[in-house]
């Protein structure tokens, strides 16, 4: 298990630094969503079954999204354009390197709490009534509901589909545009 931990735990600064090396967007979402991955890794070797699994489907759901937005509104192709990922760089660097130290500092110099209380039958019941108490099946409704008007949102955000202009017949030579101009 400590070859796997510090594959992921250099795994995961590896690709935190890409981010920041990386001449594109879209280069350094990916690098991103790698760095998350090797951190749900660590999380997943610590027996946090369940928070690991959330922060894997989470984070490639919030990843792939943010490429697609890319891919639609951005005026460079998909984000591929070279551009610089960071502003203030020499500041930037000097707050990176210190916060890593002072996170360093408290994990090896800290006495860890230790429990002699035993652990619970199924610690996912037990983190979700942790975390919401009585209420997590309405976060879970609610959830789903967010879910569910984000998509509405999306789908109803233009009155007209992609292929409005031309209609069934996409081989003619002059669309019918409903909003002239072809916007």
């Amino acid at each position: 298990m400590r070859p796997v931990f510090w594959v992921c735990a250099v795994g995961a600064v590896a690709a935190g630094i890409a981010v920041f090396v990386v001449n594109s967007m879209a280069r350094a979402t990916f690098a991103l969503l790698a760095s998350f991955l090797f951190a749900a890794g660590t999380v997943l070797l610590v027996e946090l079954t369940y928070l690991g699994v959330l922060v894997v489907l989470m984070m490639i759901m919030e990843m792939v999204v943010m490429v697609v937005f890319m891919l639609m509104y951005m005026m460079n192709p998909a984000g591929l354009m070279p551009m610089s990922m960071v502003h203030n760089k020499k500041g930037a660097l000097v707050i990176a390197v210190g916060t890593f130290a002072v996170l360093a500092a408290g994990a090896y110099l800290i006495d860890w709490p230790t429990s002699s209380a035993p652990r619970p039958a199924d610690p996912t019941m037990a983190l979700g009534e942790a975390l919401m108490g009585p209420k997590m099946l309405t976060m879970i409704v609610l959830g789903l509901a967010l879910f569910a008007t984000m998509i509405t949102t999306v789908v109803l955000s233009t009155n007209r589909g992609r292929y409005d202009r031309y209609g069934d017949r996409l081989d003619r030579e002059r669309p019918d545009d409903p909003v002239r101009g072809g916007l």
